[in-house]
């Protein structure tokens, strides 16, 4: 079945809610929903065109020739290509619904000009992933990062603009390197076709050369570790729908570059870079979370939780890698399974985060967690749904990031298992990496989810708080449904993804599933069923029930009235936990790694090159000036007047001008 069409009326659509909303201007309320509907049917295509495809394993082509011969417009609609369509059109569908009801909160504030790119920004993102030709891929690339950037700065406040300037900055030095790895392959293949790049046989030191200037050029898109300065910075400035986008879908397409340059076109030839990416991952993993920790800011601590996550996902792709350039095909799709299950249930339960914490902020006015507390009775609903988003981000079964790190860690213990030294090390290495992250993401959610929506109120704007309108609750909805989706249906969805993991390692089918159970490879070797272990979870929460039931009379003997005992005082709210307190343990005992981020962030660096060369640019411009135009007007002014001087405004002087002038002719003809 050829769903190549749907792709193309996905992104039509998109268009044209993108055009109904910025010809609305004057009637923002009817361009929000024109906006929000149009996205909605967008993402319906887009599902539709992938759906399918994943589940036949059928790659679809498409050419036409361009404008320049290097131009040819090619569509290349592998499995990678359809996973992200699927998740980009999945996490849009929910912002588009959800987009319905918070947009008007930017009534007479640009809501307009937030629905044509935000439309603009999720267009892009589709046609970038299906092209495979480096021309077509630079331009959506370029048109994504510009409609991103827009979003970034829609606040129009000082924040949100220092913010956007650091985004733009970096996503452009990003830009300039992967711009150059095309160059590399095109300077050898003579095209610009992605084809031709997976036919090149380059040397070792050229290809690693490509690799590397793809790798941090993506990877500045990603957000890795040291290139992450701009995403906690520029994804809370976002409106929440967008934040969403960003951080579930935006920073993905880093690492489907990644595996497009490194993976599908280079081959990952050489284990040195698995080995790059797996230690980069594991960096950004431990660094991102330890740093969410120490936020007050609800929307700046999921964003650095987007930083760990990315490195989650690094880990996977970096352990496939390195099966692949070892010849190990049960480790090299392993790795590339698990990096890919992640990349998919991140954009789920991220993107279900982002829309809680819009929620919040929608109602509170603040993202300052320190100001909120007793939400949960106030809005039950953002209170559960954000709940299955932190239970899933801090991989507890049986919600869908666990099976995801579930397969990250059976790829890192199959990389110890064989190889080199240095591979066989890296494996524990990094096993504990991620176990330490795992660990600290269940008490940032803590943190998140105690201080947010239990205790008591902090502010005036957290004890008056209501539940948000329908269609935002609609959008949350279907993002924590997915989460559970993902989670119990695993032996459904890990065939789909080893399929693809497959394809792309160039390797045979291998069996990861089987009825109710996942395993890597071998059902002897270790085996996990999350429908299992929902009915033991649940089994174990109804035995609780069941014996609180039955001694509730006793218990109830034993209770005294009166006013409840603290330290001899009355409650006050101030004696809940904050988020400041909670985490200052770690924040003394990591003070090191707290300052590194100050240290190794490029952002400072970036912003002094640029003061200095705008201050050269300005010392030098009135030295040109000076020294060059002025002389050169000078001297035109003098010729001009040098001319005037002919003119006499007598017709007899014209004439004899004129003879003169034929005189000349004859004797340089005669001569």
């Amino acid at each position: 079945m050829n769903t190549l069409p749907l792709v193309l009326v996905s992104v039509l659509l998109y268009v044209a809610g993108a055009f109904a909303s910025l010809l609305l201007a004057s009637n923002e309320r009817l361009g929000i929903r024109c906006a929000g509907l149009a996205g909605s049917a967008a993402a319906l295509a887009g599902l539709a065109a992938s759906a399918p495809a994943l589940l036949s394993g059928q790659t679809l082509d498409f050419a036409s020739s361009g404008p320049f011969p290097f131009a040819r417009f090619v569509v290349h609609f592998d499995l990678l290509a359809a996973l992200m369509v699927f998740v980009i059109s999945l996490l849009a569908l929910a912002a588009s619904v959800y987009s319905l009801s918070y947009v008007r909160e930017y009534e007479g504030r640009g809501a307009w000009a937030m629905g044509f790119f935000m439309n603009l920004f999720i267009a892009s993102m589709l046609a970038l992933v299906v092209v495979d030709n480096a021309f077509y891929f630079l331009i959506f690339f370029e048109m994504m990062s510009l409609a991103s950037y827009f979003l970034v700065i829609s606040e129009q406040s000082n924040e949100a603009v220092k913010a956007g300037f650091l985004y733009f900055l970096i996503a452009h030095a990003g830009s300039v390197l992967i711009m150059l790895a095309f160059f590399l392959l095109y300077q050898h293949s003579g095209s610009l076709d992605f084809a031709s790049f997976r036919h090149l046989h380059l040397s070792t030191p050229l290809a690693s050369a490509v690799f590397l200037l793809a790798f941090f050029g993506f990877g500045a898109k990603a957000g890795m570790v040291p290139l992450h300065g701009w995403l906690p910075r520029a994804h809370p400035a976002a409106p929440s729908h967008a934040s969403a986008m960003m951080s579930g879908v935006m920073v993905k397409i880093g690492i489907f570059g990644i595996i497009r340059v490194g993976v599908d076109i280079l081959g990952a030839t050489t284990t040195w870079w698995g080995l790059l990416v797996l230690a980069i991952g594991g960096i950004s993993a431990v660094l991102g979370v330890l740093y969410a920790l120490a936020e007050h800011d609800i929307k700046r601590l999921l964003a650095y939780h987007s930083v760990e996550n990315i490195g989650i996902i690094l880990m996977g792709v970096g352990a496939g890698m390195v099966g692949m350039a070892t010849h190990q095909p049960l480790l090299a799709v392993l790795g590339l399974l698990a990096g890919l299950y992640h990349l998919l249930n991140h954009a789920v339960f991220k993107g279900l985060l982002f829309l809680g914490a819009g929620s919040v902020v929608f109602r509170l006015h603040t993202k300052d967690m320190e100001k909120m507390g007793g939400l949960g009775r106030r809005m039950p609903l953002t209170a559960l749904t954000f709940l299955i988003g932190a239970m899933a981000i801090s991989a507890l079964p049986p919600l869908n990031g666990f099976v995801s790190e579930w397969f990250t860690y059976q790829s890192l213990f199959t990389m110890s298992l064989q190889g080199s030294f240095l591979i066989r090390l890296a494996g524990p290495i990094v096993v504990v990496m991620l176990a330490i992250t795992g660990a600290l993401a269940v008490m940032c959610f803590v943190k998140v989810y105690g201080v947010s929506f239990s205790g008591a109120p902090r502010s005036p704007h957290a004890a008056e708080a209501r539940e948000v309108p329908a269609p935002m609750i609609a959008g949350m909805a279907l993002l924590a449904l997915a989460c559970i989706a993902l989670g119990l249906g695993a032996a459904l969805v890990a065939p789909v993804i080893a399929h693809i993991a497959s394809q792309l390692a160039a390797t045979g089918a291998i069996d990861v599933a089987s009825q109710t159970l996942v395993y890597p490879g071998s059902a002897t070797r270790t085996a996990l069923s999350t429908p299992l272990v929902a009915i033991l979870l649940a089994g174990g929460l109804l035995v609780t029930v069941v014996l609180g039931g039955l001694y509730r009379e006793q218990r109830q003997k034993r209770r005294h009235g009166g006013d409840a005992w603290a330290c001899g005082y009355a409650h006050d709210p101030r004696m809940v936990v904050s988020a400041g307190n909670f985490a200052k343990p770690l924040r003394e005992m990591f003070a090191p790694l707290y300052r590194l981020r100050q240290q190794a962030d490029p952002s400072p660096a970036m912003r002094h090159s640029l003061s200095w060369l705008t201050g050269a640019a300005s010392w030098m411009e009135p030295r040109f000036d000076d020294n060059i135009v002025a002389p050169m007007l000078r001297g035109i002014h003098w010729l001009g007047r040098q001319v005037q001087r002919l003119q006499h405004g007598d017709f007899r002087i014209y004439c004899l001008y004129i003879v003169a002038a034929l005189v000349i002719l004859i004797v340089l003809t005669a001569a």
